[in-house]
């Protein structure tokens, strides 16, 4: 097995943490962009590789936040242009500006995630970035490399869309309730030989930001909660199932802490998407308990 340089894995860690305060934003951005804080952190993800790689070869170090914002747009157009074409169709037309307030619309702001993907990309980047995340309509225009004024005409436009429309239908989910239960209940009992029984022996492990594993060594991935008290509660996510991770000690109001997502095939679980090295995916989800 090919080793990695002591001195480039070194260099990522002194990357992420230097970007380590822009990256909850970017995830609302992208989280928006695509509906999904999970597919956000995809994208995030992959942004932050194209950032590293470019540094490597820049002289200059350009402004942190426009540059990595910009990567991150591309990233998402990539993305969404890869899901098929009614999440990137665009209205370019920018002769509808009347009525574009530099203030954002309260409704906006707190409209749920899925809600976004209904408009096409141009007027969905710009609510995003000037209304949820409030860039100035300068910014907004350089991170999408437009004009201020396409961009006023992107936001009459949404903003009038996001007002009106109802929200999109739920998406279907991978994974039975049942089957999810099933986990849950283990867990919370701290059965962890019973939890592992449910693990397929080529289970795929993905500490989000972290670490990946495969086949036995996602056994040992078990002792970390062995040692912790963490309560598993079945939630719908952005209109899929997920495991909701809580402090034992957590009020029933209180945010969740991470979220596990899991792939399962005659009842056994094939992939386990462990979130809990980006933990700020929690404030942004759309979140309803079924337990």
């Amino acid at each position: 097995m090919t080793q990695i340089p002591p001195t480039l894995t070194e260099a990522r860690e002194q990357f992420l943490t230097l970007v380590a305060g822009v990256r909850p934003e970017l995830h609302r951005y992208c989280a928006r962009l695509t509906g999904s804080v999970f597919d956000g952190e995809d994208i995030v993800q992959d942004a932050l590789a194209r950032a590293f790689y470019a540094l490597s070869l820049l002289v200059d170090v350009p402004p942190l936040r426009p540059w990595l914002f910009r990567i991150a747009h591309n990233a998402a157009l990539d993305f969404l242009k890869s899901h098929g074409r009614k999440y990137v169709e665009s209205i370019a037309d920018v002769d509808d500006v009347a009525g574009a307030e530099d203030k954002p619309e309260p409704a906006v702001v707190r409209a749920a995630l899925a809600t976004f993907l209904s408009l096409p990309v141009t007027q969905r980047s710009s609510v995003i970035l000037k209304d949820v995340l409030g860039h100035s309509l300068e910014e907004t225009a350089e991170t999408m490399g437009t004009t201020v004024l396409a961009v006023k005409s992107a936001l009459v436009r949404g903003r009038a869309k996001l007002l009106e429309q109802a929200r999109d239908a739920e998406a279907a989910t991978a994974v039975s309730r049942a089957e999810l239960d099933r986990y849950a209940r283990l867990f919370n009992a701290r059965d962890w030989d019973g939890v592992r029984a449910l693990v397929s022996d080529d289970c795929r492990l993905d500490l989000v930001s972290k670490s990946q594993r495969r086949g036995k060594q996602v056994a040992f991935y078990f002792a970390r909660y062995e040692q912790e008290s963490l309560t598993a509660r079945v939630a719908r996510v952005d209109g899929r199932l997920a495991l909701a991770l809580y402090p034992a000690s957590a009020p029933a109001s209180a945010k969740p802490a991470y979220f596990i997502l899991l792939e399962l095939a005659a009842g056994r679980v094939t992939n386990i998407r462990d979130f809990r090295y980006v933990p700020y995916i929690a404030h942004e989800a759309e979140l309803e308990l079924l337990d």
